[in-house]
């Protein structure tokens, strides 16, 4: 494995892992746009990513797509000198996945983005052998621990009660946050129509598609009044909420959902009266308990807080380093 200025390379496979430019064989672990790009030669992942991939990017987002459900290896490389490649569920998103690469009797886990909670949009995260362990470190600092997503749920449904003049409009992500949302305002007992900005609505689709009941859903455009949304709760991309869009809608109380509501700056500057600290990443805690879980000799840390994650590796007794890849975001259009 070798890490250039395009990112994680697998040289006896010749792929990629989440390039950032196109390549000629990029295996993708899930479809946020800071891992998934369009214009590869060929694509390699999960059905349902591949589905997301198709919907953002259009039906030639790559030459060539190969679909690998999880636990179903794929050789890549020279016949003599093999590779195999095999997807785990990584709990991040709906096809997110963990890709394990095996060489030469080696075994090393590339966990993408992955998150440790009950999450009915996706399967759960799941514990692979390995040698070596590639860890996000998103929030891989002792001071983020989130709170169950039903405790959050509670405020944004307290709130409601408390203005039930003011229409509460939710920054959420479009991929994987958004869905999670909805989904626990339904496990809520929340059977309302949720109002969606447009940007939204093609993956909540997909999502329904999918399997994933989502309840009743309008488009914030077919309302005609949109007076009459106050008292309602509409989800919309982060931008949104402070944009010309939302200024048809009527006494507006602005929400964050997103693990960085647990830093007050971040919910400043995302002008959020009501933040909602929900997740789709490992916290602290988490982090460390997945450390435990896999087990594994050596772990490389990317994108996130690596030196607070590498220094508390060490001392549980790993050997541990910084990959240190360029172009992955802290924040992006579906991660946090």
């Amino acid at each position: 494995m070798k890490v250039n200025e395009t990112g994680l390379y697998c040289e006896p496979a010749d792929a990629y892992i989440d390039p950032m430019v196109p390549v000629a064989r990029a295996i993708i672990t899930h479809g946020h746009a800071d891992h998934a790009r369009a214009g590869h030669e060929h694509v390699y992942a999960t059905p349902t990513t591949l589905k997301i991939m198709t919907t953002r990017y259009g039906e030639d987002m790559a030459r060539q797509q190969t679909a690998l459900d999880y636990r179903q290896p794929l050789t890549l490389g020279d016949a003599e000198d093999p590779v195999t490649v095999t997807f785990y569920p990584a709990g991040h998103i709906a096809g997110s996945a963990q890709a394990l690469i095996e060489y030469r009797g080696a075994r090393l886990v590339i966990s993408g983005d992955y998150k440790r909670r009950a999450d009915p949009t996706c399967d759960p995260f799941e514990v692979v052998p390995c040698d070596v362990f590639i860890t996000e470190a998103t929030f891989g600092l002792p001071v983020f621990t989130h709170p169950p997503i039903d405790q959050e749920i509670q405020k944004l449904l307290h709130s409601q009660q408390v203005f039930p003049d003011r229409c509460h409009l939710v920054g959420t992500y479009a991929l994987g946050k958004c869905q999670r949302v909805i989904l626990a305002l339904r496990e809520a007992g929340y059977s309302r129509p949720l109002y969606l900005h447009g940007a939204l609505l093609r993956l909540c689709e997909l999502y329904q598609e999918l399997g994933v009941a989502l309840g009743p859903l309008v488009a914030v455009s077919d309302v005609e009044d949109k007076q009459n949304l106050a008292g309602e709760i509409i989800l919309a991309p982060p931008s949104a909420l402070a944009d010309r869009w939302s200024r048809s809608l009527p006494k507006v109380r602005t929400v964050m959902a997103s693990g960085w509501m647990q830093i007050r700056a971040r919910a400043r500057q995302r002008q959020a009266e009501l933040p909602l600290i929900i997740s789709d990443h490992c916290d602290w805690p988490e982090l460390l308990q997945t450390l435990e879980d896999v087990n594994a000799p050596e772990v490389w840390v990317t994108h996130g807080r690596e030196d607070a994650l590498i220094h508390q590796a060490e001392k549980m007794g790993f050997k541990a380093r910084a990959l240190s890849l360029l172009g992955y975001e802290e924040e992006d259009d579906g991660s946090e």
